[in-house]
């Protein structure tokens, strides 16, 4: 088995004339946390979105898990492993906590329309498998107490939280974070830190996008640096937060 989980190779997306990823290639190891930085318009959400499906490459391609991804739709990406967040946070408000996991567990279902219209036992003893998947991974990141909560009622850190957990119910060999620090306080980032450092621990790859370049230096394995859609470097965070064209870039002069 390669210990390289993901495999960015000359990945290029176009807006018309705005060159977003300029032939990007970086590579994720198996078990480790990786940083994803860079200015605002730098490429880094739209990386995402061509990895997972929502945007297809104009160029270049990704290798996951040794094979060519062809995730030519977010459920596919899923369904291959693959899951993430996003930055501004896309939770069913009106459903409470632990649906909203559920929703996340069904990728993972064998259930089909028969099944879900006459409910038969095999239907039920999954369906209540998945509940119970379900509140085990509210417990796992501590917000098992506001399972029947709406999710629009829960303060915005625990909704981060909720969120991870709904991508943590598909079971993903990597979980993609996009900023989620962003509006956190001191004390939420560093709880989100300690729950980033479980699920690596507990096996999950992870790749982050973060602003928060104290988070993503002292939590990452490794860091790239993207800038007007190009790679500037790629390596440890110790090397990275010297490079001059990273200060000159993003982290300032």
């Amino acid at each position: 088995m390669s210990d390289i989980l993901l495999q960015a190779n000359a990945v290029a997306k176009h807006f018309g004339g705005v060159k977003a990823l300029r032939d990007v290639s970086l590579s994720i190891r198996r078990g480790e946390v990786y940083g994803l930085i860079g200015p605002n318009g730098a490429g880094k959400t739209t990386f995402f979105n061509c990895m997972t499906g929502l945007y297809i490459p104009d160029g270049g391609g990704f290798t996951f898990d040794g094979v060519a991804l062809q995730a030519d739709a977010p459920h596919r990406a899923a369904e291959l492993g693959i899951a993430r967040t996003f930055q501004n946070i896309r939770l069913f408000g009106n459903m409470t906590a632990l649906e909203n996991v559920m929703v996340g567990r069904h990728v993972r279902t064998k259930a089909g329309v028969f099944g879900a219209m006459f409910l038969n036992r095999a239907t039920r003893d999954e369906e209540a498998a998945i509940r119970q998947r379900a509140v085990e991974l509210l417990h796992y990141v501590d917000i098992a107490d506001r399972a029947d909560d709406l999710a629009k009622n829960l303060s915005y850190g625990d909704q981060r939280r909720l969120e991870i957990a709904r991508a943590l119910a598909t079971e993903p060999k990597l979980l993609c974070l996009d900023e989620p620090a962003a509006g956190m306080n001191a004390t939420e980032t560093e709880e989100l830190r300690v729950l980033i450092e479980g699920i690596r621990k507990d096996g999950t790859t992870v790749l982050l996008i973060e602003h928060d370049v104290k988070l993503v230096m002292g939590l990452c394995d490794r860091v790239a640096v993207l800038d007007y859609g190009a790679l500037v470097i790629e390596d440890v965070p110790a090397v990275v937060q010297k490079d001059p064209r990273v200060i000159e870039a993003y982290l300032g002069a």
